[in-house]
């Protein structure tokens, strides 16, 4: 037999979820086979699956060792702060991150580099806020992704409660806004909005436009012209939906093409940037993030906004550019 103690920052989830971090490596069937057979108990009690924790919970799991070894996986993390100078706010429920492009925010199974949420958590560990070896059922992570060549803000929740609030935000879009800034193909004559539905092909690992009756999912977004650019054209665009590369497909779909795209984009616009200007990346960057009036444990960010600056690269870009005009 196994007990924790639940702490403040893993307290408001089920204790189903709960288990199966603490097992994180255990079948499902094993998991449920636990509730089944009432050896999981709470303050000395068996309780159901969605049954919800509090700060001070005693939480006792009844496996071997043997079954513990086997099914408890550690993860093996070295504090350090080498993100510290990505951060652009930071306070005890949230950290907002300026990601570098190239970067990972979460780990494949194709890539061994550390990906930006082990980063963060070996950040958090150098600061004496978060230790994996206590805080078995939680640990702090991204509350949304973006691409591994997609620079700038991304969102972590350090403790349960406000990474649930965070997921809830950006599932309903309405009370938080993310603004991106992209170099695209073509003159954009004037703002403009596109509406067309996302659906995922994953033989192609990509998404196409089809209709809602075709699988496609409703994908909205707004796009602002910020400057004209010798051909090109620098947009601010609002994400309304939240689908899998949507600018990209979006900008594609109205022939107005990511520079640097290399799934979506415009090959021969590409290798003018490469043999050019020395430019082989994806231009977008996510730029500012915006609150609207929010609840608690957020409501102090209230119609608060934060701007991640645009990467160096991104910037000489434009400045030749505007040279060659």
């Amino acid at each position: 037999m196994i007990s924790y103690k639940i702490i403040e920052t893993e307290s408001g989830q089920t204790l189903e979820k709960y288990v199966r971090k603490v097992l994180n490596t255990a079948p499902l069937s094993f998991v449920y086979k636990l509730f089944r057979k009432k050896d999981i108990k709470v303050n000395g009690h068996w309780e159901k699956e969605k049954y919800l924790l509090s700060t001070g919970d005693e939480v006792a799991i009844y496996v071997t060792d043997s079954q513990l070894e086997e099914f408890n996986k550690k993860n093996e993390y070295q504090p350090n702060d080498s993100i510290k100078d990505w951060i652009i706010y930071e306070d005890k429920n949230i950290l907002l991150i300026n990601k570098p492009r190239g970067v990972l925010v979460q780990k494949d199974d194709h890539n061994s580099d550390k990906a930006l949420d082990q980063l963060v958590i070996e950040y958090l560990m150098f600061k004496g806020e978060y230790d994996p070896q206590k805080e078995q059922g939680f640990k702090p992570g991204p509350a949304h992704r973006i691409d591994r060549n997609t620079s700038g803000i991304v969102i972590f929740g350090k403790n349960h409660a406000s990474l649930v609030y965070l997921f809830e935000l950006l599932k309903n879009h309405e009370l938080i806004g993310k603004h991106y800034i992209s170099l695209v193909c073509g003159d954009v004559k004037q703002d403009g909005v596109v509406e067309a539905p996302l659906r995922k092909n994953y033989d192609q690992k990509k998404v196409v436009v089809a209709s809602v009756k075709d699988g496609g999912k409703p994908s909205k977004t707004i796009y602002h012209v910020l400057e004209h650019l010798n051909g090109y054209t620098l947009l601010d665009l609002t994400l309304v939906t939240g689908r899998t590369h949507q600018i990209r497909a979006h900008m594609s779909y109205i022939r107005h093409h990511v520079v640097g795209d290399t799934k979506y984009g415009d090959f021969k616009a590409n290798n003018i940037f490469k043999k050019e200007y020395g430019f082989e990346n994806q231009f977008l960057h996510a730029s500012e993030l915006h609150f609207e009036k929010l609840d608690k444990p957020l409501d102090y960010l209230s119609n608060k906004s934060f701007k991640a600056e645009m990467p160096l690269e991104y910037q000489e870009l434009i400045n030749n550019l505007k040279e060659r005009e």
